[in-house]
């Protein structure tokens, strides 16, 4: 079976972490045994290798911008961090299952044989009926019993650090360069609400409105909003909604010239540091995670 030809994008599906090259097999030679005289061992200093490859590299794209017409009126790059192959699929793996593990609420519960409702008494003596001891009637074995090893609350949230997940996101947007475009903005095109509208400025730009698209803006306009709703291929999102779930899940991947300046400065090679967006949306997020947690208490109390 012939082997396929692996892609020149840096797509960490193509990654060569699950690829580990072929050692060459050892031919043995029947000949005259000579013992081979053991080598001394050589240590390997600790300073930094420069022609090692760097653990974080920078890709520059270039991206076409079109007009609201179809029209190419320019280009524009995208210059963001990304991993090298050999780990990027890695990394944007464990992005992917730290969001769907922080998702889960984990509320759910179940009985046990001690804490299900009756089942005090007997149900019928020992000996001399001619049927199985029984001593409780919530037994796991019938019905209305408790539940053997059944699952408790519990949290299942695990950590990831700030820059590695930062570095998911940009390599995943660099993998889908191919499939990108950036456009000028539309917002005030819409003066009022239109679905068919919105169709067919998205054809204009060569998009299928059955494919998966991810549009980033900075700011949404609600008329765009109340006209892309009811496309349900379609996602609108801001930098504060920007995910790693819905990058890997669209097909084609729409941007407007501030949200390509936004990822630009931010997931950017020039980026250090903190931003105060995400500094501040950290912090909403914390507040809103103790409030629950205080609401979950009164109504415990209560």
């Amino acid at each position: 079976m012939a082997n396929s030809a692996t892609s020149p994008s840096i797509s960490f599906f193509s990654s060569s972490i699950f690829h580990p090259p072929s050692q060459p097999t050892s031919k043995i030679l029947f000949s005259t045994f000579k013992p081979i005289s053991p080598k001394p061992l050589k240590l390997k200093p600790l300073s930094h290798n420069p022609t090692q490859t760097p653990l974080i590299r920078s890709e520059l794209a270039s991206l076409p911008i079109l007009s609201v017409d179809g029209e190419k009126v320019g280009e524009t790059t995208l210059n963001l961090r990304t991993a090298p192959p050999d780990t990027a699929r890695a990394v944007v793996h464990r992005g992917i299952i730290t969001d769907f593990q922080n998702k889960r609420r984990g509320t759910a519960s179940t009985l046990t044989r001690a804490e299900v409702r009756g089942g005090g008494k007997k149900p019928y003596v020992q000996k001399k009926t001619g049927r199985a001891r029984r001593g409780s009637q919530r037994t796991p074995l019938r019905p209305g019993g408790g539940v053997v090893f059944g699952p408790k609350p519990r949290d299942w949230s695990i950590k990831i650090n700030r820059k590695e997940k930062r570095l998911a996101i940009s390599t995943a947007i660099s993998s889908a360069a191919e499939n990108t475009i950036v456009v000028e903005e539309f917002g005030e095109k819409f003066e009022r609400p239109k679905t068919k509208d919105f169709v067919e400025l998205i054809r204009k730009w060569g998009i299928d409105p059955k494919e998966k698209t991810m549009f980033l803006l900075t700011e949404i306009p609600d008329n765009v909003v109340l006209s892309s709703r009811n496309i349900g291929t379609l996602k609108m999102l801001t930098p504060r909604t920007l995910n790693l779930f819905d990058i890997l899940n669209a097909d084609k991947l729409v941007f407007t010239r501030g949200a390509v300046e936004y990822l630009n400065a931010i997931y950017g090679a020039d980026f250090e540091g903190e931003s105060e967006e995400e500094g501040e949306f950290e912090e909403e997020e914390e507040d809103g995670i103790a409030g629950t947690l205080a609401d979950e208490n009164v109504e415990a109390t209560e």
